[in-house]
């Protein structure tokens, strides 16, 4: 009965703490399914050691799965991009008088054939880091449940000055 209680209890302290491992999608969602394998692999390996410690096992495994997918999960989001799903969400502190221009396109881009019948095709555009644009290719994507396209980076003209908006959802 401990060994069911201590299994609950780092499950329970891995989703609590899975929302400050990183604001991406997939770095909560590899830092709940991290913490929950790591958990139940440490309860185990606890209870079965000679001091049968699954108590311990659970959280020590917990808190190393959690870490571990969450790290493997924030990577995926930065290949990818956080996800917004509204202008709000992707709005962000740079703000300037006048936008700097972007550089012309790399080139034309290649689009590959779709993955998937429900991917959409994001287009290239140049993203903007508060100091200088970098290039974010184009790719396709399955957008979040309920959202149809996205909306490219761009200028928002706001209060007298130009606020940036990241790509996101809608």
């Amino acid at each position: 009965m401990n060994q069911q209680k201590s299994i609950l209890f780092s499950l329970g302290l891995t989703v609590l703490c899975a929302g400050c491992v990183g604001t991406g999608p997939n770095t909560q969602q590899g830092a709940v399914t991290g913490g929950a394998l790591g958990a139940l692999a440490g309860a185990i390996i606890g209870n079965n050691s000679g001091g049968h410690n699954a108590l311990g096992g659970a959280l020590i495994g917990g808190a190393i799965g959690a870490i571990a997918g969450g790290t493997i999960g924030n990577s995926i989001d930065q290949q990818r991009g956080t996800i917004y799903t509204s202008q709000g969400q992707a709005m962000t502190n740079v703000v300037v008088a006048q936008p700097p221009p972007p550089p012309p396109p790399p080139g034309p881009e290649i689009m590959s054939p779709q993955p998937s019948p429900y991917a959409v095709w994001v287009p290239g555009y140049y993203a903007f880091d508060g100091q200088q644009y970098g290039w974010i290719a184009g790719r396709w994507e399955v957008p979040p449940p309920q959202y149809h396209y996205f909306v490219r980076a761009h200028w928002a003209y706001r209060g007298g000055n130009y606020v940036y908006i990241r790509g996101y959802w809608r």
